[in-house]
């Protein structure tokens, strides 16, 4: 059975030739067009989106696609070429743009490839208005321009110019380039190698490129976990460099290996990213439900406090800029610092993470070591909309006494640790993370769960 186009608040994804087709894209970028039209019918200077595009073989065509569906509505747009997501977001403010529109399916393998939409002020569009999008592409209710009215396409390439000039500025450059860190840049030859690169650079780093090309044929799965990662702690210890860093392909996440190679983890690039910014500023922190305990202890020892959302980057960034958060981010390796842009980027974290090397006088080791850290287990499993329910139905049952908070599925907090279970927004699956102080505190809560679900799907 052919898999289904998702078409949901986080953007389009789909099989390129199989669902994801340039028809599929040319009607989407109409739809996105005409909803911007409909949002902005007084504004008197022409509409205007930027879009940019990763590495996927498939990116330029749908690119085109969108472009050609855009213009055919009236909005002119600006070709940002191959770029991050984190840089599309970055330059559609500088050039005062309606919208953006980034190509790329994320951390999904290269069958994949995906359509995100960005509002003006650089984050994806809130539930309602991107309910609206949608309903407007499947209704194909698109308000076409005539002839004289069309949109048309020009060019720019600033981007890297722009989005490294703005990530050196909330640094020390001076700090860094002293230490001479020697590091490791695996991009998986996604959109990340040429900008990131020029970043390190800047630092006054030693580059070790792996997989920098950005050819779109990924070296290795392109998710930045620890199994897809075993690669690169090995070039880390054979060259005997001071730490890894590891993009997704289109950069707006960051995993970290340390100087001997072990895997971090992602949910160590926020909290490192974290630390540094609580050892110099008051204020607070927002992240998702699913994302590690290690921020609130770093946030509670600096006076500070972390708001917690949904799950998606467009949650976190919205109450980012509505309590005026210091830093934030997701328990996925995405770091959001305002003060470059409100999307992940893993050149924020990168950045971040290298000023409190350099500050610290530390290792990544050391470091680490200092957040102490819990465990935390994350699973998924296939699940219908109805089975979820099922799931979170029975899972209030059992954990009844548990502070619960149900903004995006069911989290549940104990003493010892919590659980947050929820539906997937870009596929039929139910994902279920378990966060607790020790392995056999976790193993207690993995196992009713796990008996949960299987009387479900049994």
């Amino acid at each position: 059975m052919a898999e289904k186009l998702m078409v949901s608040i986080s953007g389009m994804r789909g099989i390129v030739g199989e669902n994801l087709t340039a028809s599929v894209a040319t009607d989407y970028g109409c739809a996105f067009g005409t909803f911007l039209k409909n949002k902005y019918p007084a504004k008197e200077q022409q509409l205007t989106v930027c879009l940019g595009r990763d590495s996927r073989p498939s990116g330029q065509m749908l690119g085109s696609a969108v472009m050609a569906g855009l213009c055919s509505v009236g909005i002119d747009v600006i070709d940002l070429g191959l770029v991050t997501t984190p840089g599309v977001s970055v330059m559609l403010r500088q050039l005062a743009c309606t919208g953006g529109v980034v190509i790329t399916a994320s951390h999904n393998p290269i069958q994949y490839n995906g359509i995100k939409l960005l509002l003006g002020n650089g984050i994806a569009p809130p539930p309602l208005e991107a309910e609206q999008i949608r309903r407007c592409f499947f209704d194909k209710d698109f308000a076409f321009a005539d002839s004289a009215s069309r949109g048309k396409v020009t060019s720019s390439e600033q981007t890297d110019a722009v989005h490294i000039s703005k990530v050196l500025a909330i640094v020390d450059r001076e700090a860094i380039a002293a230490r001479k860190f020697k590091v490791v840049l695996d991009s998986v030859n996604g959109a990340g190698g040429p900008i990131t690169k020029k970043l390190l650079v800047e630092l006054g780093c030693e580059v070790v490129p792996v997989n920098d090309e950005p050819s779109g044929s990924f070296a290795h799965e392109p998710e930045p976990t620890a199994e897809n990662l075993a690669g690169l702690g090995q070039i880390v210890q054979a060259e005997g460099t001071d730490v890894g860093f590891a993009q997704d392909p289109d950069a707006d996440r960051l995993a970290i290996v340390d100087e001997n190679g072990m895997y971090v983890g992602e949910e160590y690039t926020l909290a490192l990213a974290a630390k540094h910014i609580f050892a110099k500023r008051t204020g607070n922190a927002a992240t998702n439900l699913s994302t590690s305990r290690m921020i609130d202890d770093i946030a509670e020892k600096a006076g500070g406090r972390v708001i917690r959302t949904a799950v998606g980057e467009a949650n976190v960034a919205a109450a980012m800029l509505e309590n005026d958060c210091i830093i934030g981010g997701e328990g996925n390796g995405g770091v959001i610092d305002l003060r470059v842009g409100p999307v992940r980027d893993s050149l924020v974290g990168i950045a971040l993470i290298l000023q409190l090397m350099a500050e610290t006088g530390k290792t990544v080791t050391q470091l680490v070591g200092e957040l102490g850290g819990y465990y935390m287990n994350k699973a998924k499993f296939a699940a219908d909309h109805t089975q979820a329910r099922r799931v979170l139905d029975l899972a209030k049952d059992k954990f009844a006494g548990a502070r619960l908070d149900t903004t995006d599925g069911c989290r549940f907090d104990f003493e010892d640790g919590w659980i947050h279970a929820r539906a997937s927004n870009t596929e039929p699956v139910m994902r279920v993370i378990i966060e607790a102080k020790d392995r056999p505190a976790a193993q207690e809560y993995i196992d009713a769960v796990s008996k949960i679900r299987d009387e479900v799907l049994s």
